[in-house]
């Protein structure tokens, strides 16, 4: 074959095959912008992930993917308008752990937790510690249950609501260590955390990343972390269960979910992609810091982590008899 002959042939290969596949109506995916649905307000640990992994596949993808808040309902509208959405890859859900393993256990939701939603990946865990006001004459998570026990119900803990992170947290710890706190729910953590500070509330589960400067200052006393490992960045702070409480572990996640019945090529497509964003050293290092540590992994691994969380806090829920607000 002559060579300009051959040269004309690999320009026009690719032009053929974008022309068969505009013929058969094969898509390449994204065609369009993707709205990644966040159920909280701008300025959190999750929506600073989902901005993240937005801004990470804006330079790999030819179109957007669009952060969406839409905070209020307890996460349980959100998770309904996905859950109704078409199953083409172009609405995802930022998931955390409480939407599908703990809203179902407090009363209907609009959603089944395993039928209507498709696992993509689990995208970070969240550090949470647990602090009380220096006015307490405790130095320990093992002096904390002596107080308690001692005096039940004289201990006020705040929470987010019922249901919330903080709140099954601490009754996770009231349980396993048998002992009575007074529970105090507030609209969210921030008037939480004003009544933490002047010690109108003394017990507190929250973000790591909002409590440290507060710790540093001595305006708090840090006693543990919450996971079942020390974290990473706070290898001298030891965990609950290590301090007295066994078998204690408190796991917040997030995760990307889209509606159910998505053709696997999209799910593995977007999986690779968002691992890969999530997983650059330097985003990881960035994040670090803020107490937000990137997780990613299988479509059938986050699977298996919702129905593992939803049976265990199911039996907490129960136990407990915690009920909607």
């Amino acid at each position: 074959m002559p060579r300009r002959l051959f040269a004309m042939g690999l320009l026009a290969a690719p032009l053929l095959a974008l022309a068969q596949g505009a013929s058969t109506g094969a898509e390449v995916y994204p065609s369009r912008p993707v709205r990644f649905i966040v159920g909280l307000p701008p300025g959190g640990s999750p929506d600073l992930i989902a901005r993240t992994v937005a801004s990470g596949l804006a330079g790999a993808w030819l179109h957007n993917v669009v952060v969406d808040n839409r905070p209020g309902g307890g996460r349980n509208i959100v998770g309904e308008t996905v859950a109704r959405s078409a199953p083409d890859g172009y609405t995802w859900l930022l998931t955390n752990d409480n939407m599908l393993t703990v809203n179902p256990h407090l009363g209907k939701t609009p959603f089944d937790p395993f039928r209507d939603f498709t696992p993509v990946t689990l995208l970070a865990r969240l550090q949470f510690l647990l602090v009380i006001h220096p006015a307490v004459p405790a130095k320990s998570v093992q002096e904390l249950v002596a107080l308690a026990k001692a005096k039940p119900g004289s201990l006020n803990y705040g929470t987010s609501g019922n249901g919330s992170a903080q709140h099954l947290g601490t009754t996770l710890l009231q349980h396993l260590a048998g002992i009575e706190m007074t529970h105090v729910p507030y609209k969210g953590a921030g008037p939480a955390l004003a009544d933490l500070l002047p010690g109108r509330i003394q017990v507190w589960i929250g973000a790591a990343n909002s409590l440290l400067p507060h710790v540093k200052e001595g305006r708090l006393r840090l006693l543990a972390g919450v996971g079942p490992q020390r974290y990473p960045t706070l290898p001298d702070v030891p965990t609950i269960a290590e301090s007295g409480v066994p078998g204690y572990r408190h796991e917040v996640w997030v995760a990307l979910t889209m509606p159910a019945k998505v053709p696997p090529a999209i799910v593995a497509k977007v999986n690779a992609d968002v691992s890969r964003v999530l997983n650059a050293p330097e985003v990881k290092a960035r994040l670090a810091p803020l107490g937000i540590e990137v997780a990613t992994g299988s479509p059938q691994a986050l699977a298996q982590l919702i129905r593992d969380d939803y049976a265990r806090w199911g039996k907490v829920i129960k136990a407990a008899g915690i009920r909607a607000e």
